[in-house]
């Protein structure tokens, strides 16, 4: 697999130094649960790196993401090279203009076990779904996310909350290659027009459908 799909792929996918484990706080899973709850839409900027097991970086993107809760996304990547990854609750389109290509696929386990589903799906599936642990540093509170599922795109993945404001995210899969995202100038629960989650695809794209 290519680093360029690589990068989208991981989307529809920083270490935090001295964290000090929080046990007088509720459980982690209750925790992030009522901290995702109230969130039914969320924008914003945002900055990418993948980094290779020894801290290399293999690959930098730049672009803008939105959710809207259940299940829809839309995640633009500006910089080094368009890509767009949709989801409309039912199905992901990854559009890549450069090749005038798109990929859809369903769904499936497999693909609802990405951070930006996880996002954008019902924060009471966290427990069913994850093993989760909290640590905090001053404002910033990390929680620490393994999937129960074998059969996930990552192993551990942790998100950053700033003043209870997602503000990074990394995800590190089996290899132990991680995707390192960090979020600006958030917007959440704003009003974001249904048409943002429909991709209208040129005449001429050759469009691949992917089965479950």
């Amino acid at each position: 697999m290519t680093l360029r799909r690589t990068l989208t792929l991981s989307l529809a996918a920083m270490a935090v130094a001295l964290l000090v484990p929080v046990t007088a706080l509720a459980d982690g899973a209750e925790r992030l649960t009522r901290m995702l709850q109230p969130l039914n839409t969320y924008s914003a900027d945002f900055d990418q790196q993948i980094l290779d097991g020894s801290g290399q970086r293999l690959q930098h993107a730049q672009g803008h993401m939105w959710l809207s809760r259940p299940g829809k996304f839309r995640w633009e990547v500006d910089a080094p090279y368009e890509q767009v990854v949709v989801s409309d609750g039912n199905e992901v389109t990854l559009y890549d203009p450069d090749l005038q290509q798109a990929t859809v696929q369903p769904l499936d386990q497999r693909v609802t076990h990405t951070p930006a589903l996880l996002l954008s799906g019902s924060a009471s599936d966290l427990v069913e779904n994850y093993e989760v642990s909290s640590s905090q540093q001053g404002v910033n509170e990390t929680f620490t996310l393994v999937p129960k599922a074998a059969d996930t795109l990552f192993e551990e993945l942790k998100l950053t909350f700033r003043s209870e404001r997602l503000g990074f995210l990394q995800m590190t899969d089996s290899t132990g290659q991680r995707t390192a995202i960090e979020f600006k100038n958030v917007e959440q629960n704003a009003s974001m027009d249904s048409d943002r989650f429909r991709l209208e695809l040129p005449s001429d794209t050759d469009i691949i459908r992917q089965s479950p």
